[in-house]
């Protein structure tokens, strides 16, 4: 009985020091591995409160003051390890925030399971020893955890081009949520609950007080005062800006009467008839220091447009041609037909009978297109000749 407790007892610091994989391997009858062994008591945070998961899986974790390694289920949720006993369980059991990242690298100290890889994460408070399956494993976790931390790449690792393509999509995810944390949460302006009389202004805006303030900063040249609504919801308010070793804001709550307009909430109200009437009046009464608020919107210099690659699909925005197309060649024009000229009085009789030269067959001359009358002698004769020499060919044929 003693040589057995013994033996137990010289074993014991070597468990102790062993990977919980090879714990795990152990024959269960050992106490102090089963103790080793027991999952860790939960904290509460589900996975549906933390940040958008990156990237998941068993790791072998060593803290600075842990003397033994634990196998827990691994998520990288935002800039932030998330540890769980396994991957079915909803509460996390440590966290690890990687604000304090120093550095991470390689481990080259061998493991009793030779396929295993393992990393060394050093934070502003200790090292962290981290062991995973595979060499393959290993670069994906490098990967991801210095994406997140340097919100860029890495280019010194082996990984294949979708592998990349997954860190670049980790890169911009986290720097959006992380551009969204920073951004104050604040509730947004508050409609009007009554409607507003008359015409509406054009330095109107529907936006909320530190907003007014930014619009009226970056445009300076745009005008200094503008109206907007009110915080609660049923009034307005003027926003102006003036420069007095900095930028001098002030802001004045205009209500809308019951009995109809509108009234300046200063320590001798100023009543107006209508929204107008409350810009005019606080021009009047600075003497035109203060000025209406009229924001020009920004309009394209180029006709741009998005076209596919034929070749590859990838879709690329062109920039048309400022100077103008070239026209098309115009086509000739077409030649007129010929036109008769008008047909003239007909001439005496007379008169043609006596020309007896032929009229030239010229398409320039006019004489071209009359048609000349024979005399009633011509006619005879001619019509005597032909019968004289229809008679000759029926003789001759007889």
């Amino acid at each position: 009985m003693v040589i057995s407790l013994r033996r137990k007892a010289c074993h014991l610091p070597q468990l102790l020091s062993a990977p919980l994989s090879s714990v795990y391997a152990q024959p269960a009858s050992q106490p102090a591995i089963l103790m080793a062994a027991a999952p860790v008591k939960q904290r509460s945070g589900t996975r549906a409160q933390l940040p958008p998961c990156y990237y998941e899986g068993y790791l072998e974790k060593r803290g600075p003051k842990e003397k033994i390694s634990r196998r827990l289920w691994t998520c990288l949720c935002g800039n932030t390890l998330f540890f769980f006993n396994n991957a079915k369980d909803t509460h996390y059991v440590e966290k690890m925030d990687l604000s304090g990242f120093v550095s991470l690298k390689d481990d080259c100290s061998r493991d009793r399971n030779l396929e295993a890889a393992r990393l060394i994460l050093r934070m502003k408070d200790g090292e962290t020893k981290l062991t995973v399956a595979n060499l393959e494993a290993r670069e994906l976790w490098k990967g991801f955890l210095q994406s997140v931390v340097d919100l860029s790449v890495p280019s010194c690792l082996t990984l294949l081009p979708g592998q990349v393509q997954m860190l670049r999509e980790v890169v911009d995810r986290e720097m959006n949520r992380r551009r969204a944390a920073r951004t104050p949460t604040r509730a947004p302006p508050s409609p009007l609950s009554v409607p507003l009389l008359g015409e509406i202004p054009s330095c109107f805006r529907p936006v909320s007080r530190t907003e007014a303030e930014v619009l009226l900063e970056r445009h300076p040249d745009c005008g200094n005062m503008l109206l907007r609504p009110g915080r609660d919801g049923s009034s307005l308010a003027v926003t102006t800006r003036q420069d007095l070793n900095g930028s001098v804001f002030r802001h004045y709550r205009v209500t809308q009467r019951e009995q109809g307009g509108y009234v300046i909430d200063v320590e001798n109200p100023i009543p107006c008839a209508t929204l107008h009437d409350v810009i005019d009046a606080l021009v009047e009464k600075t003497a035109g220091t203060l000025q209406p608020f009229l924001l020009e919107e920004p309009y394209e210099e180029n006709i741009t447009f998005v076209s596919s690659n034929e070749e590859n699909g990838e879709r690329i925005l062109h920039c048309a041609p400022s100077s103008p197309l070239p026209k098309a060649p115009a086509l000739p024009p077409k030649q007129e037909r010929w036109k008769p000229l008008p047909r003239s009085p007909a001439p005496d009789r007379r008169i043609l009978s006596a020309v007896t030269s032929p009229v030239p067959s010229s398409p320039s001359s006019p004489m071209r297109r009359l048609v000349l009358s024979p005399s009633p002698l011509l006619a005879q004769s001619l019509t005597e000749e032909l019968k004289m020499k229809l008679e000759k060919r029926r003789t001759s044929q007889e």
